[in-house]
């Protein structure tokens, strides 16, 4: 079976490295020093939050193809946000998901919730850029990266005030939790295959850390699953294909609330 995220990885390096040439990571350092983009706690939204909802922009992705080439970031996430979204979520690698850093900023420029980068974090230079593009939150994969690098690239991002949402896939990498990780999140899509089963939230739940703001990740379709992973212990669901196949994602959005509110 083709390891989708071993190759992904090997190709971040590789983007990043070709990155620091044209942008050095110095001048990114002057930039954050007059960076004055609005910060918006992605945990306190989820709290406040009636649903949870993080609803995500994402073009394509390695499993499906193309999920909707044509959409615009800005008319998405101001639809997102007025139908009701906590939070958004911001594909920004290009080869296999379609997305840029442009997408991120456009979105950050146009609403007033939290935004997360959504990448493959392998370097300190990721977790700048998505400061200088606005985001409040970037996501840190455990399957990318190293306990120690995890714990690094969680302090940078506090110390940029950024929120870090620590992405976990299965029992083993539960040991990469510190008391610095208040965001966690389980795929419920195994990242080699790009299989969903949603029923790996409900098993890992028990050895999760309950201060912790628990978030359910991939393949969520049905209100009725919310509901459950709620009630299980659930505060934070990012949901992204079900919306952007749709021709209105906002619309699509605020018909899964409503649906969610009936039950």
């Amino acid at each position: 079976m083709k390891d989708i995220l071993s190759e992904i990885i090997a190709h971040k390096k590789i983007e990043v490295a070709r990155q620091k040439e044209e942008t050095p990571f110095s001048l990114l350092e002057k930039r954050i020093l007059k960076e004055t983009t609005p910060f918006y706690s992605l945990k306190a939204a989820l709290e406040q939050s009636t649903t949870g909802i993080i609803a995500e922009f994402k073009r394509r992705s390695p499993s499906k193809g193309w999920i909707n080439r044509t959409a615009e970031v800005t008319p998405v996430a101001k639809a997102y946000e007025a139908a009701g979204a906590a939070a958004l979520s911001v594909l920004t690698d290009e080869p296999y998901f379609g997305g840029t850093l442009a997408d991120l900023r456009a979105a950050t420029e146009s609403v007033s919730i939290p935004v997360m980068r959504k990448e493959f974090i392998v370097d300190e230079y990721q977790i700048y850029d998505a400061k200088l593009s606005g985001a409040s939150a970037i996501l840190l994969i455990a399957a990318a990266i190293t306990m120690e690098e995890s714990k690094r690239f969680t302090e940078l991002a506090e110390q940029l005030q950024l929120e870090v949402l620590l992405e976990l896939h299965d029992e083993r990498e539960t040991d990469y939790i510190t008391p610095m990780n208040r965001l966690i999140g389980i795929n419920n899509r195994n990242l080699g295959s790009f299989v969903t089963d949603i029923q790996k939230s409900f098993r890992m739940i028990d050895l999760l850390p309950r201060e912790a703001l628990l978030i359910s990740e991939s393949g969520i379709y049905d209100p009725q699953v919310v509901r459950e992973l709620h009630d299980a212990g659930y505060r934070g669901f990012l949901i992204g294909e079900n919306f952007m196949k749709s021709d209105d994602p906002g619309e699509s959005l605020g018909a899964f609330l409503k649906d969610i509110e009936r039950l």
